[in-house]
């Protein structure tokens, strides 16, 4: 089956206070397995990571915006939009992040030219007649 990714990597705060925050490696993921969505994994001191999906298109939307609903919450930070704000919420409580904006970009960038926003249907179309194709494309030779 043909897959393709995007890695990246950022190094976000973890807000604990008003004068407190601990620095943390966060790896970014994107998948055409699943063109909507992308992966935050956590890499928290002395604990195990922990990873986050959330929708590509609401991380393109909080970069400028406020934006998002239920669980993930993002927006930027002061005027020139080089920082932003992410808010996660779990049973086991709120954990607040500032994050650089330039490598979400990027990363956002890399992943539009493997699947354009607004085509990630077109791709899970492609996807499936692809598989079939492969899977059953051989019978009939020979």
């Amino acid at each position: 089956m043909h897959s393709s990714t995007v890695l990246g990597h950022v190094v976000m705060d973890l807000v604990a206070g008003d004068d407190l925050s601990v620095r943390i490696a966060v790896d970014l993921g994107y998948d055409t397995d699943d063109p909507y969505a992308v992966r935050f994994t956590f890499h928290l001191p002395g604990d195990t990571p922990v990873t986050w999906y959330f929708a590509r298109e609401l991380l393109v939307e909080g970069i400028s915006r406020p934006a998002g609903e239920g669980d993930v919450h993002l927006h930027p930070i002061g005027e020139d939009l080089t920082e932003i704000c992410v808010v996660l919420r779990s049973p086991d409580g709120d954990a607040t992040l500032r994050a650089p904006a330039p490598p979400l970009i990027a990363f956002l960038a890399r992943t539009d030219k493997l699947v354009p926003m607004g085509q990630e249907e077109t791709e899970v179309e492609l996807e499936a007649q692809l598989d079939l194709i492969l899977s059953g494309g051989c019978e009939n030779a020979g």
